[in-house]
């Protein structure tokens, strides 16, 4: 099993894992985390997110909730992506998610290889950090359960598209649903929804 630091990273006693998920959908809002987790705190579930099924997600995401330092979670619009493009609506997504939190940290450790804050606090970026470091892994699996959790709500309302199961993504049966039943107002028009 990887190695995971726990708050020990910068050296700093505040540090707050970010991810994000959803930055590959077709629909839907972009979601971003920010966890500090307590120092010396573990539970084997923590780790990349996309490495535990539903199951071990949500009971992962409980415990962060219960027991984690602090954390917090922003969404950026469809209409945001449009608009700014999806990178900069996942850097926001996770800048906001880090102004949410209820302390300020001392120190950012942030998923993949791109970022900027206004907030001038210091910050990390580490490729492939949710495999790595405790913080990031838990962003990402709060990042990825409260995102499944709103695509499903948006099942309920158009389920012709399947995102109880695809979330979003662009797999065969979503292109499908597309060419039939055209777009809904939580697609990505800035995206390329349709296959020429």
């Amino acid at each position: 099993m990887t190695t995971h630091f726990f708050s020990t990273y910068s050296g700093m006693e505040l540090e707050a894992g970010c991810d994000e998920a959803g930055r590959g959908c077709l629909a839907g809002a972009v979601v971003a985390a920010a966890v500090i987790l307590n120092p010396g705190a573990a539970h084997s579930l923590i780790r990349d997110s996309k490495t535990l099924n539903a199951k071990d997600r949500e009971e992962a995401a409980a415990w962060i909730k219960a027991e984690a330092h602090s954390w917090a979670v922003s969404f950026v619009t469809p209409e945001e992506i449009d608009r700014i493009n999806i990178l900069q609506a996942s850097i926001l997504a996770m800048n906001n998610a880090v102004a949410q939190l209820p302390v300020q940290p001392d120190f950012l450790l942030i998923d993949g290889n791109r970022f900027s804050t206004p907030s001038g606090l210091p910050f990390a970026c580490i490729v492939k950090g949710d495999q790595k470091i405790a913080s990031i892994s838990a962003a990402s699996i709060l990042a990825k359960t409260e995102r499944d959790r709103y695509m499903f709500e948006l099942h309920q309302k158009y389920p012709q598209y399947h995102w109880d199961k695809n979330k979003g993504y662009p797999t065969r049966t979503h292109r499908a649903s597309l060419t039939k039943w055209g777009v809904s107002p939580f697609h990505r028009n800035s995206f390329k929804l349709l296959r020429d």
